[in-house]
Parts: structure tokens; C-alpha cells; sequence
């Protein structure tokens, strides 16, 4: 029986006031997975987007965790901005216990990471850095109660099972182990069957309320004119504008800003201090237009996010439902725009297709056309590429 307060989910008192400050009732994944979280239990949850997810095990592993024994919990995630914003959660539910939590990623200070790792009892990470903190020593998963696997498909496409793999060989084996995916693939399920213990499954549904999610598309080959021409016209708050390359979002992000248009621009080449600041102001309502790739489309909770803007296509038709997915959560309206080139309309037939979605076809209203700035200057600081030594080669001798 689905339970529908937070009350009846086996949480300690202390933080359940913190969560009933934030949130008025639980949603399908938090109620169905905080109780086995509590209780230890493996779980594989399929979640996508919206879910809640990140409640639903942080809750659990934050009233599990206690300090000052080491670390005891290793959150592992693809991106270094869901680990940011993992770790807020964690740190906003876990101040009645004063717990220590760090977050461990690439592109920032190794050495910091050294000393704040000495004292942690909660730790979110990208697989790639925890790695190199075990080759160093410098981080203890000798007394690690709980594995973590978020975005774990992502992590899958992404190469990282490798990595992750080669960090088990760190942790105890008696131990819990969560794992959250929208998605199953072979290596999850090799995963399941090389390291969970009798998991339970669960499924949720989204809190995304398609709903209130408007979803329509304009045909044109003038996508800049249109764009700059909606975001003047549509009443929104926060707006997401999503392309498939960095050079696409430069470029757009530049053509708007001569435009008189506060924006951000948003890709992995961007400095990871930049970007962490970025999304701050952004949620923060700083500036109201965020222009970037999918490194956007997946974790980031924006409360006010309004509108989302399709400038490009996906190429993987999967993507379209994580950057609309964006928007329409916790029962407000939210508006999915797509612009459809002749060059995106194999790639939109197989969004529609794939996703069984009802995109709506809109009369393309009368704009003035722009003059671009075809000429890219970066305004931001470059993320430095890691310099690598060279192996020799041996010398055979005969």
C-alpha cells in the first residue's frame, strides 16, 4: 500500500521536521524507497526524471549515517553538477546530525579534496576523481555501509562502469547497495548480479505532470529570429535553451546578448567554478536564460523554470524527454518548444516516434529577422585539458 505522508515512511523525528518544512507529501519514489533505504535493504529503482529520487536515498542514508566514524556513505554520479547539487540536498537534510558531507570531482583543487576527505562521513563523486583518490590513498572506503548509483544508466553510457568497477575492490563487501536508473542495460545488470544482495525493485512514476507540460514545435530555417522573437513574446520565468554542440551554444548565447538578452552560457568546456556560479545565479533568478548542451538535461532541479526551448534537435531521441523534463514539476505549468529546421526533421520524426509523444504543430506567428555574428569569442574561462606524461617504450633487446 502506497503510503502518502512522511510520517508513516520510518523517518526519526528530527528529520522529519527538516523534510515537512520543504515538502508537503512524498512522491511515488520517495514512498515506496525511504522505508528500505532505512532498513538497509538493496534497491534498484527505475526513476526518471523528476522523481524525487534524490530525497528518497538521501533521507534514508542521512538518518543510517553517523558522525564522526569515517566515511560511511559513497554517492557515485556522472556529472560534477548533479554531485553539487546532490550534495546541497544532502547538507540542507542533515544539519541536525552535523554531518560532514564533500563532494569529490575533475577540473578543481586535488589537494583540497585530500583534506576535506579526512574528516567526511558522506561523500558525492564522479567515478573518474574517487578513482584517482584511492590510487593516492587518500580516501578510506574500508568502512563504507552504503553504495550509491545515481544516474546509473548515464554513468553506463558513459563509459564509467570500468572506473566503478575498480572502485568495488576498495569497499567492504557487506554492505548496502542502491542503484537508480531510468534506463537497464547489460552493465547494470551485471552490476546487479555481480554485487546486490536480494534487491528490491521499484518503479515510479515521474513528477513531471505531463499535464501541465505544453509541448509544441514551429517549422523554420530561421531558428534564431523565432527564438529571439518567443523569448521576448512568451510570459516566462526561468528558460532553458538547449543545443547539441558547444560551438551552438556560443554562438546563440553571443548572437542573444547582442541582442540585449541576459544569458548564460552553459557546456563542459567552461571552467567548473564558472559553472557551479552559474547555476546558483541561475536559480537565483540572476539572469533568466540559460543557453546550453545536454550536460543540462539531467539532474538539475530549477524551481522557477518555466520554458524550455529545443533550438536543436537531439540526435539520441531519449534526451528530449530529460531536457523537457526540466520544467512542469511539482504541479506547475511548464512550456517544451521545439524548433524544426529541415535538417532536424528526420531527427524530431524519431523524438516522436521513440517517445510517443504529442508535440503540437504551431502557426509560425510573423518576426523580424536578425543579422548574426557568425564569429565565436569566448567569454569564459576554458577548462585546462590535463596534461598526461608520455610512456616510453621499451627497449627490446635481442
Amino acid at each position: 500500500m502506497n503510503k502518502t505522508n512522511f510520517k508513516d515512511l520510518l523517518l526519526e523525528k528530527p528529520l522529519l521536521r527538516l523534510i515537512e518544512k520543504n515538502f508537503s507529501k512524498p512522491t511515488d519514489v520517495q514512498a515506496k524507497t525511504m522505508p528500505l533505504v532505512i532498513e538497509g535493504m538493496d534497491v534498484i529503482a527505475s526513476s526518471a526524471t523528476g522523481s524525487g529520487k534524490t530525497l528518497a536515498f538521501a533521507s534514508g542514508t542521512i538518518q543510517n549515517t553517523e558522525p564522526d566514524y569515517g566515511l560511511q556513505v559513497l554517492v557515485l554520479t556522472p556529472t560534477r553538477e548533479l554531485a553539487e547539487q546532490i550534495s546541497e540536498v544532502y547538507k540542507t537534510f542533515s544539519e541536525y546530525k552535523d554531518l560532514n558531507i564533500v563532494t569529490v570531482y575533475g577540473g578543481v583543487s586535488f589537494n583540497k579534496q585530500i583534506k576535506a576527505l579526512e574528516d567526511a562521513d558522506i561523500v558525492i563523486g564522479t567515478p573518474g576523481r574517487i578513482l584517482e583518490h584511492t590510487k593516492t590513498k587518500s580516501i578510506y572506503l574500508q568502512k563504507i555501509t552504503t553504495l550509491i548509483l545515481d544516474e546509473a544508466d548515464v554513468m553506463a553510457k558513459l563509459g564509467f562502469f570500468p572506473k566503478i568497477e575498480k572502485i568495488m575492490k576498495f569497499l567492504p563487501k557487506k554492505r548496502q547497495n542502491l542503484l537508480f536508473s531510468a534506463t537497464k542495460s547489460k552493465e547494470l545488470n551485471k552490476f546487479e548480479k555481480n554485487y546486490m544482495k536480494k534487491p528490491q525493485n521499484i518503479s515510479a512514476k515521474e513528477k513531471v505532470d505531463v499535464s501541465k507540460l505544453n509541448q509544441v514545435y514551429y517549422e523554420t530555417e530561421d531558428k534564431f529570429s523565432l527564438l529571439l522573437h518567443l523569448l521576448k513574446k512568451e510570459k516566462s520565468k526561468l528558460v532553458m535553451v538547449f543545443c547539441n554542440t558547444k560551438n551552438n551554444v556560443d554562438f546563440v548565447s553571443k548572437n542573444l546578448k547582442q541582442n540585449e538578452m541576459e544569458v548564460y552560457a552553459f557546456h563542459s568546456g567552461i571552467d567548473q567554478k564558472q559553472r557551479n556560479q552559474i547555476i546558483k545565479d541561475f536559480n537565483e533568478g540572476k539572469k533568466t536564460i540559460i543557453v546550453g548542451t545536454n550536460v543540462l538535461a539531467r539532474g538539475l532541479d530549477i524551481v522557477d523554470l518555466s520554458h524550455i526551448y529545443n533550438y536543436d534537435v537531439s540526435f539520441d531521441p531519449k534526451y528530449y524527454i530529460h531536457r523537457v523534463g526540466r520544467t512542469a514539476r511539482a504541479g506547475k505549468e511548464g512550456k517544451a518548444i521545439t524548433l524544426v529546421a529541415e535538417r532536424d526533421k528526420e531527427h524530431f520524426k524519431k523524438v516522436v516516434e521513440i517517445n510517443k509523444v504529442k508535440i503540437t504543430k504551431e502557426i509560425l506567428p510573423n518576426f523580424e529577422k536578425i543579422k548574426l555574428d557568425y564569429k565565436i569569442k569566448r567569454e569564459y574561462k576554458v577548462r585546462k585539458p590535463i596534461k598526461r606524461k608520455k610512456k616510453r617504450k621499451k627497449r627490446v633487446t635481442r
